[in-house]
């Protein structure tokens, strides 16, 4: 995990400096840099999705997913803690609501015994609005 951790920080500098000379929102950054750190996990999900395996996708994705909540934000907790740098991991009102709207959606999703293409396209939809709400600031 350290290889990529020193790695999205190399790669946030110079996505960061990129997004104030185009004077793009600074949460783009956090999302551009993971979103390059997740490519691997989204393109195994994406053959399986063509593949119609949905629920070796929605597996693939739950990993990826379980791996980012339970190492990457504990790991970046602890270190800034040893450092003694505040992280701040608030929410405005939208984005808890979005939360909210993906738990139950998540819930919905791998409670049921299949899953269906349905599923995706509302992960999909709530996904999207979490992109749209980074342009909203």
């Amino acid at each position: 995990m350290l290889p990529l951790v020193l790695m999205s920080k190399k790669l946030a500098l110079f996505v960061d400096f990129k997004l104030l000379e185009f004077g793009a929102p600074v949460a783009l950054g956090g999302f551009l840099v993971a979103a390059m750190i997740l490519t691997p996990e989204a393109l195994a999900a994406l053959d399986a999705a063509r593949a119609n395996k949905l629920q070796r996708a929605v597996n693939i994705c739950l990993g990826s997913a379980l791996a980012t909540i339970g190492l990457t934000v504990p790991a970046v907790l602890i270190a800034a803690h040893f450092v003694g740098l505040p992280i701040e991991l608030g929410l405005g009102g939208a984005e808890i609501v979005l939360l909210a709207l993906t738990i139950g959606i998540s819930i919905l999703t791998f409670v049921g015994t299949r899953t269906n293409a349905l599923q995706g396209v509302v992960h999909l939809a709530a996904f999207m609005t979490y992109v749209f709400l980074i342009f909203d600031s």
